[in-house]
């Protein structure tokens, strides 16, 4: 792994000629570039909608809160509704996403992201250009699992917002699977009984056809907040895409994760920064 040192101001210019002349986007997102945009999971964000449970069980982030085994269904649901709710279908504070669709919104473009938190489409993005690999806050999955389909959430998540008291949902609303009977659980990829339901295969299907059809082509590979959790999704996919392209350029933007391996190095553009003010740049 190299770190190309040319200086913010450099890497933005060069930045802008890739989009500039590229035939194509493929977006690559990451956690980051939802913290860019104020989705923060612990600090002050954290103890505003969740003091009570940190109070409680000494937990410190939202992460940790949501793989506490909780005693009971109606306590797990108040933490997760809340969840959801906040990460989900509220806005988030700042305008990061709008600001990356005013850079690409007339190019072929498609994103690749593992965030959960829906902010591509709240920003505009076509539905149908993008692949959310590892799920959705937005939808639940049988717990077994005993099917392969999802169900929107966001009435019941709703309706536990405004009736959970003591951190605690009343028990007529905790989700069963309408099918088998046994509790629902988040449609996130957290072990191997994640749901891949029709609309997660469409999208794979999409994601591929867009590979295929511009695999010779300038093709810009804009990588934003993607760090080492799970890189074999979107960095090593970059990378490789990169290697085999010669008419492709990869670009890093991420707060003190940002490189390149050195096969790819002189068409890789990576800037140490945060993505927001690198998107203000660019615009």
């Amino acid at each position: 792994m190299i770190k190309r040192e040319s200086g913010m101001r450099g890497a933005i210019g060069q930045l802008r000629e890739a989009l500039d002349h590229a035939d194509a986007v493929l977006i690559g997102a990451g956690a980051g570039l939802s913290t860019s945009a104020g989705f923060v999971y612990s600090g002050e964000r954290f103890h505003q909608y969740f003091g009570d449970f940190a109070e409680k069980y000494g937990f410190h982030d939202m992460y940790s809160g949501g793989f506490y085994p909780y005693d009971t269904l109606e306590e797990y649901w108040a933490y997760w509704s809340r969840y959801i709710f906040i990460n989900r279908y509220q806005d988030a504070p700042k305008p990061v996403y709008q600001d990356l669709y005013q850079l690409i919104e007339d190019k072929d473009y498609f994103v690749l992201t593992t965030n959960v938190d829906h902010c591509f489409q709240k920003a505009g993005f076509d539905k149908k250009r993008l692949f959310y690999t590892q799920g959705d806050y937005g939808l639940w999955q049988c717990s077994k699992p005993c099917h392969d389909k999802t169900y929107d959430n966001e009435e019941t998540v709703r309706r536990m917002m405004e009736r959970q008291r003591d951190m605690r949902v009343p028990t007529d609303l905790i989700p069963h699977c309408p099918v088998c009977g046994e509790p629902m659980t988040m449609n996130l990829r957290a072990d191997n009984s994640f749901v891949q339901d029709q609309g997660w295969y469409q999208a794979s299907e999409r994601y591929s056809d867009f590979v295929r059809r511009h695999e010779n082509m300038r093709v810009l590979y804009l990588e934003l907040g993607v760090g080492m959790n799970t890189p074999g999704i979107v960095k090593f996919s970059f990378w490789r895409m990169t290697a085999e392209n010669p008419k492709a350029v990869y670009a890093c933007v991420n707060l003190g994760e940002a490189g390149a391996p050195k096969e790819i190095a002189s068409r890789s553009i990576c800037i140490d920064g945060d993505i927001g003010e690198v998107l203000k740049k660019l615009k």
